[in-house]
């Protein structure tokens, strides 16, 4: 590997460092400090300025900023506004109130959640301005940003600061915040990006919004909605994953678990699976067709949420958890790589763009977003954090949760088997079969975590 890959491997390491030292672990943290109830909304919120912030900061970047001087000046706003919640719940001890800290959170996020697509602009310049093949380059690249979340989740979760590991603790914030910092400075560092300060176009086309149009053809009316409906099960289960394992701790028989103990480091083998299914997307696709992966992704939530419903901590029951983990990556990665290349074969090449904007929104955005408030609200907190329950009563709760969410994927996915009809590609789209591969592994490489 030459200095530039190193260089930008680096990079993607950094940047979802970032993202794992809180993504997964910091129910549990609220869930400490009595605000378990309000978990969802920390989540939900992601999906919320995804909505609108990488859009405004990418016309920024494409127009005014170079994007590895924006991708700096966010990574120290987010990192300034994650220090801050960390340091309010800090000074606040037990007394930690949901307004203060879910405000400093929100702006947070909304800084660093156009940083991953800014990531991906700053390594495709510099490979293009090196003159290297994206298409092959690349993937091995962002690779290292699934090795960077793997090992923030593993430092949150074994290191201890006060006699509590990190991922209990408003300490993860801190972490976070550090490797913003880190990463602020680092960027700088990175070979200069272009802008396009003469460039024409409505706000409305930069932020992919003139994508909407595609909405008029049946085909992708029905692929989209069938994109938000599973977008809802996107960030259920990291919203909650790593509080319900650490429930079990809270009861007698479950006590002395390992993983009761090391949540994170059980959820962690969820990235690890997605790491390793990426390089299994381009041969599925070749074998089994668009439609055939999107289906082996639907399903693959159903045993993703059923496993968890029927696993415990116990060393004979963690191997259905585990089990969990392990089918996360064809649930995740099979949906969003699959998902895109369709868009992409369905879509004119001056849309293509928009079109994966508007792909990601219905996802990420609209679906995460009303799934986990929805998930959060109308099933989890009526099962788990109602008054009066006892630690045994709650684990009923979200195993009778986990197995809803299940049911709910089953049937989005037997709906999508009738109702989808893959469309043949219009002529000018239509892609050999050597180039859905190579188009497979560069998205493989770009997904980014919902």
């Amino acid at each position: 590997m030459n200095t530039l890959k190193i260089r930008l491997s680096a990079l993607g390491f950094l940047e979802f460092a970032v993202w794992g030292s809180y993504l997964v672990s910091l129910g549990m943290f609220l869930a400490g400090v009595g605000l378990g109830e309000y978990i969802f909304w920390f989540y939900t919120v992601q999906g919320l300025v995804s909505l609108v912030m990488p859009g405004l900061i990418g016309v920024i970047a494409d127009r005014f900023i170079p994007a590895q001087k924006m991708m700096s000046l966010c990574h120290v706003l987010a990192g300034s506004f994650m220090f801050a919640a960390g340091w309010y719940a800090m000074s606040t001890g037990a007394d930690v109130q949901f307004g203060p800290l879910f405000t400093l959170y929100t702006l947070s996020v909304a800084f660093f959640m156009p940083t991953i697509g800014l990531n991906n602009s700053v390594a495709f310049s510099a490979l293009t301005k090196a003159g290297m093949d994206t298409v092959k380059e690349f993937p091995p690249i962002r690779v290292f940003g699934t090795v960077g979340f793997i090992f923030a989740e593993l430092f949150v979760n074994f290191v201890p600061i006060d006699g509590q590991t990190i991922q209990h603790t408003f300490y993860q914030l801190f972490t976070c915040g550090i490797f913003s910092f880190i990463l602020a400075v680092y960027a700088l560092t990175m070979p200069a990006c272009p802008v396009n300060r003469g460039k024409k176009g409505s706000l409305a086309d930069s932020l992919g919004l003139s994508a909407f149009k595609l909405f008029k053809r049946k085909e992708m009316a029905i692929f989209f909605i069938f994109s938000m409906l599973l977008g809802v099960s996107l960030q259920i289960t990291n919203s909650y994953g790593t509080t319900y394992i650490e429930h079990f701790g809270k009861v007698a028989e479950y006590a002395q678990d390992f993983f009761a103990a090391n949540p994170t480091f059980l959820i962690s083998m969820s990235q690890a699976s997605e790491a390793l299914c990426i390089l299994l997307i381009p041969m599925c696709l070749r074998r089994f067709g668009i439609k055939g992966v999107m289906l082996m992704a639907m399903f693959a939530w159903v045993l993703r949420f059923g496993f968890f419903g029927l696993g415990d901590t116990s060393t004979s029951g963690v191997w259905l958890l585990m089990l969990s983990c392990i089918v996360y990556g064809v649930a995740f990665d099979f949906f969003n790589v699959s998902g895109g290349l369709f868009v992409d074969q369905q879509t004119s090449p001056e849309m293509r763009s928009s079109a994966q904007g508007l792909f990601m929104i219905m996802t990420n955005g609209v679906g995460a977003s009303v799934g986990t408030f929805l998930a959060g609200t109308l099933v989890i907190n009526k099962n788990v954090y109602a008054p009066g329950l006892s630690p045994e009563m709650q684990l009923d709760g979200w195993r009778e949760s986990w197995y809803i969410f299940a049911a709910y994927a089953l049937i989005v996915g037997i709906l999508f088997f009738f109702i989808f009809k893959n469309p043949t590609a219009p002529a000018s789209d239509k892609k050999e079969v050597k180039e859905e591969e190579d188009i497979a592994t560069d998205a493989g490489g770009m997904i980014e975590k919902a």
